[in-house]
C-alpha cells in the first residue's frame, strides 16, 4: 500500500507542478496583453513617421491618492524629411497648456485623434534635429484596462503604477508609439509626496530632492528604450539590495516591495534572482544593461511586466522571476521589428525561463515542462507562431498563450535539436550582439539569418513548416533487431494541418536492452516510410521515441516488431530513383567484395567497392546493381533519372 500512497502522491506533485506552471504563465500572459487591446483602434500612426525621437526629458507631478498626472515632456528629434509640424501620439483625455521651441511659444492642435500636432517655427529639414516641450495634465483614459492606474491597497496604502504594452503609453503621456523607433536616452524626474518611494527605468544619479511637502526623484537611462517600455510606480515600498555579476561587472538589484508583504518568505524568492541573472549572463551574455540596475518593482496586476531594468511584478515565484528577466534580452535589448514577431518576445522569454527548470531543477523537470507546452500546443490542430496582417490586429492573438508563448518556445528548442547546443547558443549569441539588432528591432528573418550563419545551412525549410506555417506531426514508427548489432527503424508521419506537406526533423530515438543498456541516437527524417539501420551494441527489447519530449507533436504509435530478419531486405541501395549519388547500405558484420552495376542492356558500366559513388554520368533509365558480400551475391534494381 505504501507504493500505492507513494504513487499517487508523485502524480499529484506532478499534476499540481503541471498546473501551478499552467497557472503562472496565464497570469504573464494577461498582463503582458493588459494595454494590447488599444492594438484593435491603433494601426502605425503614418503622421508620426517623418522623425526619431532621440531623446526625452519626461517630468510628471503625481499623487498615489489621486487618479491624475501633470507633467513637461521635453523631446529632442531629427527630422527624417522637411517638417513644418510634428506629430506626437496623445490620448484626447490629457490637455495641453503650453509648448514651447527654444522659450518660444508654439501653437498646437490636439486632433481628437489622440493626437497632438504643433507647428514648427520654421521648416525643419532632413537630418537636422529641434527640442519641443510639452506640459499638459489631465486623468488618463478610464477604459477598462488602464495603463496609467491608482489603487488603494488591501493595507489602505494608495498605489500608482503604469503598463503601456503595446499601446498604453500616449494615455499618461505624449510621445511616438510604434515599434519603428527606440529613443537613446531618457531622463525621469518624478515629483510626488515625500512619504512615497518613486521608481523608474536607470539609475539615480543624485538623492531625491525634498520640497516642501514633496520629494523629486531623478531617474537616467542610457540604453534605446522604446516607449512602450517607459514606467512609473509610486508607493510606499521598502526597498531589498542584492548584487549580480562578478567583479569588474558587477551592477546593482534593487527590489521594490510592498512593506507587508515583505517577509522571509518573499526574500528567499527574491534571493534567485541573481542565480538566474548569472545563467542567463553564461548562457547567453552579460545582463544588457549591467551599466545601471536589474530590479523588479510590486504592482497590483496579475503576473508580471519587463519594463527595462526594473520588472513590474504581483509576486515573485521563481518562474515570472525568470520569464520577465529573459525579457530584458529578448524584447528590450532586442524588441520585436513587428506585433507579427512577437514569439521574438514572448517565445524566447518563455523558453529561456524554461532552461531555468532545466539548469535548477534537472532533466525530469524539465521534460515535464515541455510536456506542458506541447499539450498546449496540441490542444488544437492548426496555428502558426508567425501571426497574419489580420492576426495582427487581434490582441488575444498576439499575445496566444498557446502559439506567441508556447509553439515560439518549443520551436526553439527544436531548432537547438536541430542545430546542438554549441550552434544554437552560439547562434543566439551572435544574434544579441549585431550592431544591426542590439539595443534595436528585429524580425524573424534576421533571427534565422544569424541561425543559418552558425548551423552552415539553410533553414528555409524548418522556419516554413514550424514558424510561417501550422500545425504538427503524428508518427508512426516501427523498431526490429536486424542482423548482428543492428536495428532498423521505419518512419511514417502525417500532419494535423494541410499547410505542411511533411515535417522535416531530426527525431530522437531510445534503444534498450534486456541488461538495462540505454542507447539514444538521432535519426534525420525527410520523407515518408524512411528506413534507418542503426549500429547498436546489444540486441534491442525496447525503444522510445522522443524521450525528452523535445518535439511538437501528438498521437504517436511506436512499434516493436518480431519480424525475422531477411539478409537480403537488410541490404538497402537508395535513393531509388537516384540522380547523382548511389549509397549501398549493410549490415556492420557483412564485408562488400566488389559492386557492379549494369544498364538495362546487360552492359557493364561501373565497377568498384565503395559503398557510396557517383552515377551522374549514366545515362538515365533502369539500372541493375550486383553486389558481392562475404555472405553471398545479392541484386538490386534503381531508377536513374
Amino acid at each position: 500500500m505504501k507504493k500505492t500512497y507513494l504513487f499517487f502522491f508523485l502524480i499529484t506533485i506532478t499534476f499540481s507542478f503541471a498546473q501551478k506552471q499552467q497557472e503562472n504563465l496565464n497570469e504573464i500572459v494577461n498582463s503582458e496583453m493588459k494595454s494590447a487591446y488599444k492594438l484593435l483602434n491603433v494601426a502605425v500612426n503614418a503622421n508620426t513617421l517623418n522623425y526619431d525621437v532621440t531623446y526625452h526629458q519626461l517630468e510628471f507631478t503625481v499623487d498615489p491618492s489621486v487618479y491624475a498626472i501633470n507633467g513637461k515632456v521635453t523631446t529632442t528629434f531629427t527630422a527624417l524629411s522637411n517638417m513644418n509640424t510634428i506629430t506626437f501620439d496623445m490620448a484626447n483625455e490629457l490637455t495641453v497648456s503650453s509648448v514651447k521651441m527654444n522659450a518660444m511659444n508654439l501653437t498646437f492642435a490636439e486632433s481628437g485623434n489622440n493626437e497632438l500636432v504643433i507647428t514648427l517655427p520654421a521648416t525643419q529639414l532632413a537630418g537636422t534635429s529641434g527640442t519641443v516641450e510639452i506640459t499638459y495634465s489631465g486623468t488618463p483614459p478610464l477604459n477598462g484596462f488602464n495603463a496609467f492606474t491608482t489603487q488603494v491597497r488591501p493595507n489602505g496604502s494608495n498605489t500608482l503604477y503604469t503598463l503601456s504594452e503595446p499601446f498604453g503609453a500616449r494615455d499618461w503621456w505624449p510621445c511616438k508609439q510604434d515599434l519603428n523607433d527606440k529613443v537613446n536616452s531618457i531622463d525621469v524626474y518624478i515629483t510626488a509626496p515625500s512619504q512615497y518611494i518613486a521608481v523608474s527605468n536607470g539609475v539615480e544619479p543624485e538623492a531625491p530632492v525634498v520640497n516642501g511637502a514633496n520629494k523629486t526623484t531623478h531617474f537616467h537611462h542610457g540604453y534605446p528604450i522604446p516607449a512602450y517600455l517607459i514606467c512609473m510606480a509610486v508607493t510606499d515600498y521598502s526597498v531589498y539590495n542584492q548584487s549580480a555579476g562578478t567583479a569588474p561587472n558587477t551592477y546593482p538589484i534593487v527590489n521594490y516591495i510592498y512593506p507587508e508583504d515583505f517577509d522571509a518568505t518573499l526574500q528567499t524568492q527574491l534571493d534567485q534572482t541573481p542565480l538566474i541573472l548569472d545563467l542567463y549572463s553564461n548562457l547567453f551574455e552579460i545582463y544588457p544593461f549591467h551599466n545601471e540596475k536589474y530590479g523588479h518593482a510590486q504592482f497590483g496586476w496579475g503576473g508580471g511586466m519587463e519594463h527595462t531594468t526594473v520588472s513590474f511584478m504581483v509576486g515573485f515565484e521563481r518562474q515570472l522571476i525568470a520569464h520577465e528577466m529573459a525579457h530584458q534580452w529578448f524584447g528590450d535589448k532586442i524588441t520585436c521589428g513587428t506585433w507579427k514577431d512577437i514569439w521574438l518576445n514572448e517565445g524566447f522569454a518563455t523558453y529561456v525561463a524554461s532552461m531555468v527548470i532545466e539548469n535548477f531543477d534537472g532533466s525530469a523537470a524539465f521534460v515535464t515542462d515541455k510536456t506542458n507546452m506541447i499539450n498546449s500546443i496540441t490542444s488544437q490542430t492548426g496555428g502558426a507562431v508567425y501571426l497574419t496582417d489580420t492576426e495582427a490586429t487581434n490582441v488575444n492573438r498576439i499575445f496566444s498563450s498557446r502559439l506567441s508563448y508556447n509553439k515560439g518556445a518549443m520551436v526553439l528548442n527544436m531548432l537547438r535539436l536541430k542545430l546542438g547546443d554549441t550552434n544554437f547558443f552560439q547562434g543566439i549569441r551572435n544574434y544579441l550582439a549585431d550592431s544591426n539588432l542590439a539595443y534595436k528591432y528585429a524580425t524573424t528573418t534576421d533571427f534565422k539569418t544569424k541561425m543559418e550563419a552558425v548551423y552552415g545551412s539553410s533553414l528555409t525549410e524548418f522556419f516554413n513548416d514550424w514558424i510561417y506555417k501550422q500545425g504538427y506531426p503524428t508518427y508512426a514508427i516501427t523498431a526490429q533487431n536486424w542482423g548482428a548489432g543492428q536495428v532498423k527503424i521505419t518512419v511514417n508521419q502525417s500532419q494535423s494541418n494541410a499547410s505542411v506537406t511533411f515535417f522535416e526533423m531530426p527525431l530522437p530515438i531510445r534503444i534498450t536492452g534486456t541488461g538495462g543498456q540505454v542507447y539514444d541516437t538521432i535519426i534525420d527524417n525527410t520523407t515518408n516510410n524512411q528506413q534507418f539501420i542503426i549500429s547498436v551494441p546489444f540486441s534491442m527489447t525496447g525503444f522510445q521515441f522522443d524521450p525528452k519530449k523535445d518535439i511538437i507533436t501528438k498521437n504517436n504509435s511506436v512499434t516493436l516488431t518480431n519480424d525475422s530478419f531477411e539478409l537480403e531486405k537488410a541490404i538497402a541501395v537508395y535513393p531509388n530513383p537516384v540522380i547523382d549519388e548511389l549509397h549501398i547500405q549493410m549490415p556492420s558484420d557483412i564485408s562488400i567484395e566488389k559492386i557492379t552495376v549494369f544498364n538495362n542492356l546487360g552492359q557493364k558500366v561501373i565497377e568498384n567497392k565503395a559503398l557510396d559513388f557517383s552515377i551522374s554520368n549514366l545515362s538515365s533509365g533502369v539500372l541493375f546493381v550486383q553486389i558481392e558480400t562475404s555472405k553471398g551475391i545479392f541484386h538490386k534494381k534503381i531508377i536513374k533519372n
